[in-house]
């Protein structure tokens, strides 16, 4: 059987396009049926997403979860059965719940170097799909995703939850109606003060055993090596399986950057950072930082995050006519806008408005009355009842399949540019990334 995977350990084997594909298409009034695959930490924040949501659309089960470990698995039905009332149905591999023809859509919460392939088996089963970010951290992984999608009817939503965000939508609007000006430059940094992904005592490093799971499966075609406890569940910060701080982190920022911009993939990226402050068994970055650029809209992007230090978290969107800043990390909703009043240098005066010091103004959205905290946590509501207007409708979500392929071509950039010490290119016409553009 075909090499496949998970986060908390699973997957399954990439399904080809037969006549036997399912082709169940929830209406508006349609139970729609949903299954997990991957049982580990992100897939209990998306139960969590899912029961916020039956809020707004309750006509859904969770009918099947899916994970390589036996533990995994046997806790998520249970964690189900408390929140929805019905324990739904375990499965070790992904083809035997696929094969389920009352299925609907599937949640995937493996691991980063999994979610592509995920993802393409899903949708050649027939389902539609919430795959988590990365979409992928390869090139030839994110163009099978992308491809089997679009070659598809399914309705596919990255884990990007942060596209769905009423106050991050209302910072793109402000961008679009010009009120900024020309955006020139956009920065984010989103740090921590610890060993983020590393738990020397994890219970669940010290309880599976190589018996109780699938390897092979879990390695998804990446190179082989004896069962290790520690890579199965902090995969983040081993280099064959994740780019650690730019398939987390820097995955959200850059596609958070290309929703405000309204463009795909950087032109460029330059990198650089290592491990400064956690020298422990990691051999992703502990600090990390890129720069690019986005050159039809002529804008220069920066992110950074490190770990070693938790101080002023930010992001800033400047153009020629203001300023959006946030005083938060990863997905803040809290957003000031700045005017600029003034713009000149001796006696070349572009504009002055004589309206004296600015004053910070509170970008707020119709109807949510209370000022937004400056932090908020992943598992946001927006995002799936989003997913579930879009199966309803046939629309398309706002964390699309486009979306997914332009912030893994930005994480595999970012990622190789640090890895190779050199300026990277994306090549548009032909899809390459190269080292410099003919």
């Amino acid at each position: 059987m075909a090499d496949t995977v998970s986060r908390r350990g699973f997957v399954g084997a990439v399904l080809p396009l037969t006549a036997s594909s399912y082709s169940r298409i929830a209406g508006a009034n349609d139970r729609i049926q949903v299954g997990q695959i991957g049982c580990g930490h992100r897939a209990s924040g998306h139960r969590r997403m899912l029961k916020l949501s039956m809020g707004t659309d309750p006509n859904f089960d969770l009918r099947g979860v899916c994970d390589i470990w036996s533990v995994n698995r046997e806790k998520a039905a249970d964690d189900a059965g408390e929140l929805f009332g019905r324990r739904p149905k375990t499965y070790k591999y992904s083809e035997e719940m696929l094969a389920d023809r009352e299925l609907d859509a599937v949640m995937i919460g493996t691991g980063d170097h999994q979610h592509a392939r995920i993802l393409a088996e899903v949708v050649r089963a027939g389902k539609d799909c919430y795959c988590e970010k990365p979409m992928a951290n390869t090139l030839e992984d994110a163009k099978l995703a992308r491809d089997t999608v679009l070659g598809s009817k399914q309705v596919v939503q990255m884990g990007s939850q942060w596209l769905s965000c009423p106050y991050q939508q209302a910072v793109r609007e402000m961008i679009r109606s010009g009120k900024l000006g020309k955006i020139v430059a956009i920065s984010q940094s989103w740090n921590f003060n610890g060993p983020r992904w590393d738990v020397p005592k994890d219970p669940n490093i010290l309880t599976i055993r190589e018996a109780d799971t699938d390897w092979n499966r879990w390695l998804l075609g990446r190179p082989r090596r004896p069962f290790d406890p520690r890579v199965y569940f902090e995969f983040r910060i081993f280099k064959d399986f994740s780019g650690g701080l730019t398939d987390q982190w820097f995955s959200h920022g850059s596609g958070l950057v290309h929703f405000y911009l309204d463009t795909f993939i950087p032109d460029d990226i330059v990198a650089n950072g290592g491990i400064f402050a956690w020298h422990d068994v990691r051999e992703n970055p502990d600090t990390f930082s890129c720069l690019s650029t986005f050159a039809a809209k002529e804008v220069l992007y920066t992110y950074s995050t490190t770990f070693g230090n938790a101080y002023g978290d930010h992001s800033i969107i400047r153009g020629t006519r203001g300023t959006l800043y946030s005083p938060g990390g990863e997905g803040s909703p809290q957003w000031w806008f700045v005017p600029e009043t003034r713009s000149g240098w001796r006696s070349n005066t572009v504009f002055d408005l004589k309206a004296g010091k600015p004053k910070p103004q509170l970008v707020t959205v119709p109807g949510l009355t209370e000022t937004p905290p400056v932090e908020q946590g992943d598992d946001l509501k927006y995002h799936t009842d989003d997913w579930f207007r879009s199966m309803r409708s046939r629309g398309t979500p706002n964390g699309n399949i486009q979306t997914g392929f332009a912030h893994a071509v930005a994480v595999v950039m970012a990622t190789r540019g640090y890895r190779e010490g050199k300026k990277l290119y994306w090549d548009r016409k032909n899809e390459r990334i190269v080292d410099r553009l003919a």
